[in-house]
This record gives C-alpha cells, structure tokens and sequence, in this order.
C-alpha cells in the first residue's frame, strides 16, 4: 500500500531535500507540494486523497500553524506533522492546538523521517527528542504557555525592567536609586508605572508576575 504524502514548504530547495529523503522508500508517493498554507489548501480542494502533509511553519500567506488547523477541519482524516528548521516552545505549543499529529525537524535523517510518517499513521505521534522534552516542560508548566501570549501586551520600558530586576534582589528604593544613578523619587515613578502595566499592588506581586511572564 502507498503512502500518499503533500509537502508544505515555501524553500523549493527543501522541497526538493524533503523528496530526496523520501525517494528511498519505495512505498512513499508524493502526491503534490506547495509553497504555503493557502496554495496547500486549493491543491486539497481538487485532491485531498492523502495520508501525511509534511508542514512548514513559517510560510508567507497562510502559515503552517494556521494552514493545520483548516486542513483538521475539513480533513480530518489526513496526519500532519510539522517539519520544521527550530523546536521553538511556542510553535510547538501552537502546532499541537491546530492538531499537529506529530513534530520533527527539517535535519531529519530519511529513516527517521519514514519511521516518523509511519509512527504517525499508526496512530503515534512522531517527535523528535528535543522536542519531545519541550513538550514535555509546556505541560509541566502550562504558565509559561499562557504568558506568551501576555507577554506582548506587558511591555516595560528596558530602565523598568532594570528597576524591577534590583527590585528582586530585595533592594531598597535608594539603593536602586544609588545603582542606576537615578534619584530615588524617580525610581518610585518607575515602580508606580510597573505596578500599573503590571496590574498589581506590591512588590512580592510585581516580581512574581513579572517571573510568570519570563520578562525577568
């Protein structure tokens, strides 16, 4: 039996490795490839006869995240397994939500990436280790997850953060003065206005929100 496969990559040169890879293993039929998640998804239309999408994530037009989470809607029964140059946390968190069935990185050996598809059709989940472990660290603590997305909506200014981080080591307000070469009633300003971006009263919340939010 055939493995129909489709690659999503907006590298010709990738494409064309990922082929290399796969032309090893005579029951692997690529079936059609595309430059991002739009074209994926008007190639489907006319033939969404497949088993496995091996899917790029960062694609102009519709990327590899967004393309997955169309595709398992209309397509549910076809695999797709993110093949991807980093184990970034937060495309590895963001893929497996869209319904990624499985995550490897582009420098795969062809065996592995044969085992992968197959793993994946049998109901596994291809990954490779690295990201495993990631995965693995997001689920152990999901406050991390979550605070990507805040991440972008709390933004201190760099002398802020400066401030914030002597705050953390448990010094006074004249010391922090004293260290940045501010005068103390500036560094009060800049608490007052971490304490309003932050959205919190003290300074033992402060700094655990802010530790949360990986911005110190």
């Amino acid at each position: 039996m055939n493995l129909k496969i489709a690659i999503v990559d907006d590298n010709t040169f990738l494409i064309h490795a990922i082929k290399e890879k796969l032309s090893f293993f005579e029951d692997v039929v690529i079936k059609h490839t595309s430059q991002n998640g739009s074209e994926l998804l008007t190639q489907l239309e006319e033939n969404h006869n497949l088993d496995v999408i091996l899917m790029d994530i960062e694609m102009p037009v519709l990327n590899g995240i967004e393309a997955t989470q169309v595709v398992k809607q209309k397509y549910p029964h076809i695999k797709i397994i993110m093949l991807t140059a980093f184990d970034n946390d937060e495309h590895i968190f963001n893929s497996i939500k869209a319904g990624a069935d499985g995550y490897l990185l582009k420098e795969i050996d062809p065996e592995g990436l044969y085992k992968g598809i197959n793993e994946t059709l049998n109901g596994g989940a291809a990954m490779n280790p690295s990201i495993a472990l990631k995965t693995l660290k997001l689920l152990r603590n999901p406050l991390n997850i979550d605070n990507l997305k805040d991440k972008e909506e709390i933004s201190l200014s760099k002398r802020e953060i400066e401030v914030l981080e002597q705050l953390s080591t448990g010094l006074s307000y004249t010391s922090i003065a004293d260290n940045l070469f501010l005068s103390p009633s500036t560094v009060r300003k800049h608490i007052e206005n971490i304490y309003k971006k932050l959205q919190v009263h003290s300074k033992i919340e402060a700094v655990q929100k802010a530790k949360n939010h990986n911005i110190i």
